[in-house]
């Protein structure tokens, strides 16, 4: 049963699908495009997997809000203003809220305190109860989910900075800034919290490590060096959630590379050409990353070697991937989700919502996993 509630002038900022036009030169639309999505054919499934329940929060509009997951509870939101906390196991309303302006991310929680940003640069806290418990402005568009947790409520604005604020009170603590380039990709960069500090992605190919205490840049390295002649062909951002296994931390950039880096340094492990607009997922020694073309791809987590490509799904404009298990589980532009094998990228389940795009990761809580689409339906499946 679904369940529903009664840019600075001087600065570029493109989506991936507009750079790929810019790029090759034509028009996205036209019927004689060789970009046309592939037509879905049948598959021989060998998962059974059933949807458990579904909710609605409200329609995501232009932008990407991505859920969050943070023990029994799935944390969404909609642009319209909406902020809600589901049961994971039934998607029952655990409460729910509305901001005063439109919102323009996805929620970050800790279970404590759940935050989201929106219009104006303003950015909301709500407490376990789904009240409102401090509004700050941070004066810039924020569309990256914020990171929650170590008493901080960490965000980052388009304009490149990160500003950690107290989780209780909504003070900044610090701010990182960091010289802004003439063109970004429109898209949320991730931030993980790893040991005493934050992982994230940066413009220009650059990944970094900021201290938990004030921000300050402890390392930072370069997945991938600009390459051609104009800006849209340099255009090679950091993209989707850095991801931090063990000692190491991996991430991808559009029209980049792929690689993995230690930690404590930043120094690289290895790293191969790869682009992808949406980021990577990591499981059992794995990587795995969507290209632009909606060509899912699994590589080696030691030395990128690639163990295997999936491409029958070009241009359906796969989004953010997570591995889990013996799956890797992506949607697509019309509300499929594609449940692939680890192993070898073949096709195991597949799975309809509401026939609107998934643009998202999705996101897991116990045996259910969990997609939120851009008319702001969830979806939770679970395998039989």
């Amino acid at each position: 049963m679904k369940r529903a509630f009664a840019v600075p002038a001087m600065r570029v900022t493109l989506s991936a699908v507009m750079v790929a036009a810019a790029v090759s030169g034509c028009s996205l639309w036209s019927k004689n495009d060789k970009r046309q999505p592939a037509e879905l054919k049948p598959i021989d499934a060998t998962l059974a997997v059933r949807q458990v329940w579904s909710a609605s929060v409200g329609k995501m509009g232009r932008f990407t809000l991505q859920p969050a997951v943070v023990g029994n509870a799935v944390y969404a939101s909609s642009a319209s203003g909406n902020v809600a906390a589901f049961d994971a196991a039934s998607g029952k309303a655990i409460w729910q809220a509305k901001t005063d302006v439109d919102l323009t991310s996805g929620p970050g929680s800790d279970g404590k305190v759940t935050a989201v940003a929106g219009e104006k640069g303003l950015v909301f806290a709500f407490d376990a109860s789904g009240k409102q418990i401090w509004k700050a402005s941070v004066n810039g568009e924020v569309l990256s989910s914020p990171l929650v947790g170590h008493g901080l409520v960490v965000v980052r604005t388009t304009d490149t900075r990160i500003i950690g604020l107290d989780a209780a009170s909504g003070e900044r603590r610090w701010i990182n800034q960091r010289t802004q380039s003439a063109l970004n990709l429109r898209s949320p960069m991730g931030m993980v919290f790893a040991g005493e500090g934050i992982v994230t992605g940066f413009p220009g190919g650059k990944l970094g490590y900021l201290g938990l205490n004030n921000g300050s840049l402890r390392w930072e390295t370069t997945v991938s060096y600009p390459k051609g002649v104009s800006e849209i062909e340099r255009l090679n951002d950091v993209t989707g959630m850095p991801v931090v296994s063990g000692q190491e931390v991996c991430a991808v950039a559009f029209q980049g590379r792929v690689g993995c880096f230690d930690l404590a340094t930043g120094a690289p492990r290895w790293t191969r050409d790869f682009s992808s607009p949406t980021g990577v997922s990591a499981e059992a020694g794995m990587l795995f990353a969507s290209t632009e073309q909606s060509v899912m791809t699994g590589m080696s987590q030691a030395d990128g070697k690639e163990a295997w490509k999936n491409d029958a799904l070009l241009w359906r404009r796969l989004g953010a991937p997570l591995a889990i298990g013996n799956v890797v589980i992506a949607g697509d532009y019309q509300g499929q989700v594609h449940f692939f094998a680890r192993q070898d990228g073949k096709f195991v389940a597949r799975m309809k919502t509401d026939g609107s795009a998934i643009a998202s990761a999705p996101v897991v809580s116990g045996q259910s996993v969990v997609v939120q689409t851009k008319d702001g339906n969830l979806y939770a499946f679970v395998p039989n």
